[in-house]
């Protein structure tokens, strides 16, 4: 009945949430991920465990010990991934020296790397399933036994990618989806889980219940992805079932992608060592973050570092966790999923020492932006950055793996936090074993992975910067534009200075006479004075700058001691409360404050966008009369992600954007004109005065409350989600063979041709020989005016073959969903509109066939020429390659025929992927290109490749207008050589079950 589906021969299981090093659903069907101790030549590091003698480990910290201590923790990492995963042929001990002596090697100096897992989205995961379920077909043709294929490293799935929303809100039984893409012939589902959910109230008719629990809601029809949070009715706080729209779109994704989920289930059937997670369980950032992390992995009582690699954005958000994430393309995962270890340059390290105490105001959000802006004024680019110092154990586990994901934003490729007592902590709030903790805990104090505050030495890094926490103060933004930001230290004295400018951006031009005037104004039975800066509107919003936990809950933790000191808002202030999701409120009733902000007006007013877009009630009519008649600059203060001028209330001039405390403390003060450090918030009954700073949580408190009742809470609500029975799921049904049976009439999924050729002994490398142009193109083409991507042009290869199998363009859907279907990828190689083809000598997606000297696709070409037995190759300037890693760049050129690429310079990920397929990367010599020779690309081109072919290598060319030059053959590595001489690494790996 488990979502998460691990094991072999249809058996599923239940997994238990962040057990320790065991990973869910691994017991005997994982397969070890390390090569042979015996056979590793550092074996003699190996040493039992003090606190567990039945565990075992390479203490890498033996090895050349005053080295080993220079390391930064990340470089420590990869060094134990290369010891453990020594096998002298892919993986030599030179390779471990070289990371050993990092300080001098790195940036000149390449390392295979092995992760210790590797994470897939559903976009990527499908086509490296679909190649294994290929190469079992291809054992299997061979007379042996396609068990033997299965993932090397451990490799996680999940699902989430291809949700859309056909359907939004409760409106969904009056709309119609936008567009079901299911293939024809198969029928969609006949039961529909929606219909059982009517559209009754889900509060059981308490006419007081409206917003999200309100089924009148009209809605229209809306693309955007899920958001993976409980539903919560905003005034009753109790669960409530998923609303139809929901369900239905649910049921449209499962229609829309069951031939793939079909062969994702079975995937998770018949392989060992992959676990598939499936839809309606989160992102995949997500999911890897808070499930599948664990710190410290074992395989057969042999411990080592969590590690991974992911073909998801977020990747690098692990790094927060001290687990070393990289984000890569589908091939090099595939790589890793085949035993194969990608290839990394060492990388300078630069260090990040954090000093000082962050100020009582800031809160995460301020501290997160801060260093993000520091890191992006220093030259960080494909730098890794490592966190240390005193004030690395002020930030929690969540800034910390923001900070980590932002690392694109300054440039560098992984923010590293080691692991610490912090670490450690988080760990155990989000439910594993004690007895784990221990043991992971000792084993990275034995290997010098644990950073302690005390007695640590400090690595020697690349460079250091320094980041003083005292330096991060809180800002808000205003009066008039979100861009002008007012440290609120400042706050009084840059209102002081608006209203002395002239009106523009930021000025209102009040006279000094008017600037202190005061309108007294009765409402209820009280008098109130009313003067420049007094604060009538004070929400929090739905927006993204709010739903960091630690933020909201310092705004209740704010209300809770503002009540308990006796301060109260105002009651002409217009206050909210409108939290970006149902979680929010679920952690802000867990941790008991939310009844604190109802006493101060906060109250929950639903779960959309409101005060920020301009729907506000209605000020009193006392109010707007006394502004008006003083003329008051009245201001509005939100932790939205916008403002503008009158937008909510023509009469309130000033709005100013913050986070939620500091609208909590502004209402309490009821204006912005004043110093929060040295003025009082106000008086309580008592007569005593009630300053920010008394009233203020400390980080400290923050933190507790959010380790010990917001994270468990979140973790548990992810186990019960990842465990329940998933009735979609469960019911899907999927084959229960070894082999997968391919259905000839699909066209999601296709057995690809990478082992047609296959044989026991790969054959002698044969020469290019008269090999045609497929393509003649110019400096920096990137991958993605190579790879499929995006939607099918209906005039496109790719459309008339769907065409071909009875498919309407409402159900072509994208390249993306298809990734699996080897025969639409390679008819969308190539077919970016702003490809630049000099034998076309304008855009789009043509070339030149020039047997028939006919112009035509891309694709029309290639299949033209393997008919007549016509290699292919293709001429390139420089940089050819660069952009994102796509698989599918290297994938679909090899499929179209081209045997060999010969450019100017190459993006070194993509060259590697060229090789990994088996394509020849070529290389002019320096100063050379195709200008300097005058090729015209109409010319053949014959290239000998000797049998005994080494890296760098001198290769002649011979073009059939008699012109000779030479190139390299631009292979890094002798292993490099072998995968290309078996054909790619697919074929390297199946020929070694042979």
């Amino acid at each position: 009945m488990a979502t998460v589906s691990s094991g072999v021969d249809g058996e599923t299981e239940t997994s238990s949430l962040r057990s320790g090093g065991v990973r869910p659903g691994q017991g005997d069907k994982r397969m070890t991920g390390s090569a042979n101790v015996k056979e590793n030549p550092f074996k003699y590091l190996v040493e039992t465990l003090e606190c567990s003698p039945d565990k075992t480990f390479f203490n890498i910290s033996k090895l050349q010990g005053s080295e080993y201590d220079a390391l930064p923790f990340c470089i420590r990492v990869m060094l134990e991934a290369v010891v453990r995963n020594c096998d002298g042929v892919l993986v030599k001990e030179d390779d471990a020296m070289k990371v050993l002596r990092w300080k001098t090697n790195c940036e000149c100096q390449e390392i295979p790397f092995l992760p210790a897992r590797v994470v897939l989205q559903d976009f990527t995961g499908i086509p490296a399933m679909v190649d294994f379920a290929a190469m079992r077909d291809a054992l299997k043709k061979l007379d042996r036994d396609p068990h033997l294929v299965n993932p090397a490293c451990p490799t996680d799935l999940i699902v989430d990618h291809s949700l859309q929303l056909d359907f939004s809100k409760c409106s969904a039984a009056q709309t119609v989806p936008t567009t079901i893409s299911v293939d024809s012939h198969r029928p969609a589902s006949k039961h529909s889980p929606a219909k059982a959910a009517g559209t009754k109230s889900h509060c059981r008719g308490q006419s007081s219940c409206k917003g999200a629990c309100d089924s009148g809601t009209s809605s229209r029809i809306s693309r955007e992805q899920i958001e993976n949070t409980p539903m919560l009715c905003p005034f009753h706080l109790q669960p409530i079932p998923e609303p139809e729209a929901a369900l239905k779109s649910l049921e449209i994704e499962f229609n829309r992608n069951k031939e793939r989920l079909q062969f994702f289930k079975w995937c998770s059937k018949a392989f060992k060592n992959v676990t598939v997670i499936p839809p309606e369980t989160g992102t995949v950032h997500q999911v890897n973050l808070e499930y599948l992390s664990r710190l410290v992995m074992e395989e057969k009582d042999l411990l080592y570092p969590d590690s991974v690699l992911g073909t998801d954005s977020h990747t690098t958000m692990v790094n927060g966790l001290g687990i070393l994430g990289l984000g890569v393309g589908g091939i090099e995962s595939e790589a890793a999923m085949l035993g194969v270890p990608i290839t990394l340059t060492l990388p300078e390290v630069v260090g990040c020492e954090l000093t000082g105490s962050v100020s009582q105001l800031s809160t995460s959000i301020d501290v997160v932006l801060s260093i993000t802006k520091h890191l992006r004024q220093a030259d960080l680019s494909g730098r890794f950055v490592e966190f240390f110092g005193e004030g690395v154990s002020q930030l929690s586990v969540a800034d910390r793996t923001t900070i980590a994901n932002m690392c694109p934003e300054y440039s560098a490729t992984v923010a590293f936090f080691p692991v610490d007592q912090v670490t450690l902590s988080h760990f155990k709030q989000t439910g594993v074993d004690l007895h784990q903790l221990r043991i992971f805990k000792a084993y990275l104090k034995a290997v010098k992975l644990l950073r302690e505050e005390n007695g640590t030495q400090i690595p020697r890094y690349s460079k250091v910067l320094e980041i003083n926490l005292n330096t991060i103060v809180p800002y808000v933004s205003g009066p008039k534009r979100p861009q002008d930001r007012v440290s609120v230290t400042d706050m009084k004295k840059d209102f002081e200075s608006c209203l002395n400018e002239k009106v523009g951006s930021r000025g209102f031009q009040i006279s000094p006479e008017r600037q202190k005037v005061e309108i007294p104004v009765t409402y209820g039975r009280s008098e109130y004075m009313l003067s420049h800066g007094c604060v009538l509107i004070a929400a929090v919003i739905s927006c993204t700058n709010n739903c960091n936990p630690s933020v909201m809950l310092t705004a209740g933790l704010l209300a809770k001691k503002a009540v308990e000191a006796g301060l109260k808002v105002k009651p002409y202030i217009r206050t909210s409360l409108s939290p970006g999701s149902g979680t929010v409120t679920h952690y802000l009733t867990a941790s008991g404050v939310l009844p604190f902000l109802n006493q101060l007006g906060f109250d929950i007013i639903g779960y959309g966008c409101s005060r920020c877009v301009g729907n506000t009630n209605p000020l009193p009519d006392e109010i707007v009369t006394a502004i008006k008649k003083g003329e008051l600059v009245a201001c509005g203060v939100f932790s939205g992600n916008k403002h503008f001028e009158g937008s909510r209330c023509s009469c309130i001039r000033a709005n100013y954007l913050a986070s939620p405390p500091l609208v909590v403390a502004y209402a309490l003060a009821g204006t912005v004109n004043l110093d929060l450090q040295t003025e009082a918030l106000g008086v309580n009954a008592q007569g005593e005065k009630v300053f920010l700073r008394d009233i203020w949580p400390s980080r400290e408190e923050v933190l507790q409350v959010e380790e010990n009742l917001v994270i468990p809470s979140m973790f548990k609500e992810l186990k019960i989600k990842i465990e329940k029975q998933n009735t979609r799921w469960n019911l899907l049904d999927s084959p229960e063979s070894t082999l997968f049976p391919w259905d000839a009439r699909s066209t999601y999924i296709r057995s690809p041709p990478f082992f047609n050729r296959l044989d026991k002994v790969p054959a002698p490398l044969p020469a290019v020989d008269r090999a045609h142009v497929l393509l003649y193109l110019g400096d920096s083409v990137t991958t993605d005016h190579i790879s499929p991507a995006g939607s099918i042009s209906r005039t496109s290869p790719a459309a008339k073959y769907l065409i071909q199998k009875n498919l309407a363009p409402r159900e072509f859907n994208s390249y993306g969903a298809r990734r699996g279907n080897d025969a639409v990828m390679t008819r969308g190689t190539f077919a970016n509109m702003k490809l630049l083809n000099k034998l076309v000598g304008k855009q789009g997606p043509k070339t030149i066939h020039f047997p028939s000297g006919q112009m035509m696709d891309v694709f029309e070409a290639a299949e033209l020429y393997q008919k007549a037995d016509i290699p292919l190759i293709i001429l390139a300037g420089k940089k050819y390659g660069s952009g994102n890693s796509r698989d599918w760049a290297a994938k679909g050129p090899f499929l179209l025929g081209v045997r060999a690429v010969i450019a100017e310079s190459y993006e070194k990920v993509h060259k590697d992927q060229l090789v990994g397929i088996g394509i020849a990367p070529l290389q002019f010599l320096p100063g050379e290109n195709a200008e300097s020779f005058s090729l015209s690309g109409k010319e053949q081109y014959s290239i000998t490749i000797p049998a005994n072919l080494v890296p760098g290598q001198s290769l002649e060319v011979k073009t059939s207008t008699g012109k000779i030059f030479h190139v390299t053959a631009a292979f890094n590595s002798e292993a490099e050589v072998t995968f290309y001489k078996h054909g790619g690494i697919l074929n390297y790996v199946a020929r070694k079950y042979l």
